[in-house]
């Protein structure tokens, strides 16, 4: 790889990596609701401010809209608000850990979706795998290892949507023909309005005006959710979806290291087991299938399909790559 390639890899990684320390910070002034829907709001405007610099323009049929609000609803608002939830006694460590896990609940959802018609043996170790390690972080028989069972509960029920929200942009939104810019920026304007929605019931709690609360949120919105969508995208463009997937990995050993290091948080044996479990099944699930076997004897000329044929098109669409 390049050394453009490295520096964007790395610049992806460490501001996706960090996104739970400032979730950690943020929580210490804000309540979930408020910290989510300022996010959001910022992260919508910095995206679709590019988008339309670039002469990109949102979509217009309700079908599309539609799906996109049922995207942001699995995506966005419920994942969000439920890491932010679990950060106000948990561990940051911990929270990205257990958003590692997101492939397993991607493959699940497929499956109900009619998406994944078969799971090849590596999927169905990969999934086993996963759930031991989301099992071991969470520890259930030692409650003081990771944190309180409510904020592991959440932890793991935002990885679930946030799977789940994967394989639903794979099977109604891919392939339409949307520009990915547009795509995130709709998602991220749909899910506020959600937590608009949801703010009169939710987010009433009083603020704690506290500066490193404050340039935290800030953060989330402008950078770790507004750039980091177009860093994305540019690395997807100009290096390659395989490089970009390795974000998986690295952003997750540093929001570990950012954690342990900026807050001091401890992190007994089994997270560290659980976490190599979990990068390990996501390498499992990732795992593309070899191709098939070429025939011993080349078909004759005559034998071959006729030039007007097509190959079936595929029955799974990729999801988009998308983090938190």
């Amino acid at each position: 790889m390049s050394k453009a390639t490295y520096a964007r890899l790395a610049a992806r990684s460490l501001i996706w990596g960090s996104v739970f320390l400032w979730i950690k910070i943020a929580g210490y002034g804000f309540s979930p609701v408020q910290m989510v829907l300022i996010r959001l709001a910022l992260g919508a405007v910095v995206i679709l401010a590019i988008g339309y610099a670039r002469g990109l323009r949102l979509p217009k049929e309700r079908a599309v809209w539609g799906h996109l609000t049922v995207a942001a609803l699995l995506g966005n608002a419920i994942p969000w608000t439920l890491y932010a939830e679990g950060e106000i006694e948990g561990s940051s460590s911990v929270a990205a850990v257990v958003n590692g896990s997101a492939p397993i609940w991607t493959l699940a959802a497929a499956l109900l979706l009619g998406q994944e018609k078969r799971v090849s043996g590596f999927k169905a170790g990969g999934v086993l795998l996963g759930l031991g390690g989301t099992a071991l972080i969470a520890s259930p028989w030692n409650a003081s290892s990771a944190g309180t069972g409510w904020s592991i509960l959440c932890f793991v029920l935002g990885s679930i949507s946030f799977g789940a929200s994967f394989a639903y942009m794979g099977g109604f939104l891919v392939g339409k023909g949307i520009p990915p810019l547009m795509l995130a920026g709709g998602q991220l304007g749909a899910a506020t309005v959600l937590l608009l929605v949801a703010f009169p019931f939710l987010g009433l709690q009083s603020v704690t005006w506290r500066t490193d609360s404050v340039v935290s949120v800030l953060v989330l919105g402008v950078v770790c959710t507004g750039l980091a969508a177009l860093l994305n995208f540019e690395l997807i463009i100009k290096d390659g979806a395989t490089v970009a997937s390795t974000v998986t990995y690295l952003m997750t050993a540093v929001a570990v290291v950012l954690g342990a290091v900026v807050l001091r948080e401890p992190l007994g044996w089994t997270v560290w087991l659980g976490a190599v479990a979990v990068l390990a099944a996501t390498g499992l699930l990732r795992r593309k299938p070899r191709p098939a076997a070429e025939e011993e004897k080349t078909p004759a000329p005559a034998a071959r399909p006729a030039p007007e044929e097509k190959a079936p098109e595929p029955a799974v669409r990729p999801a988009p790559e998308v983090r938190t």
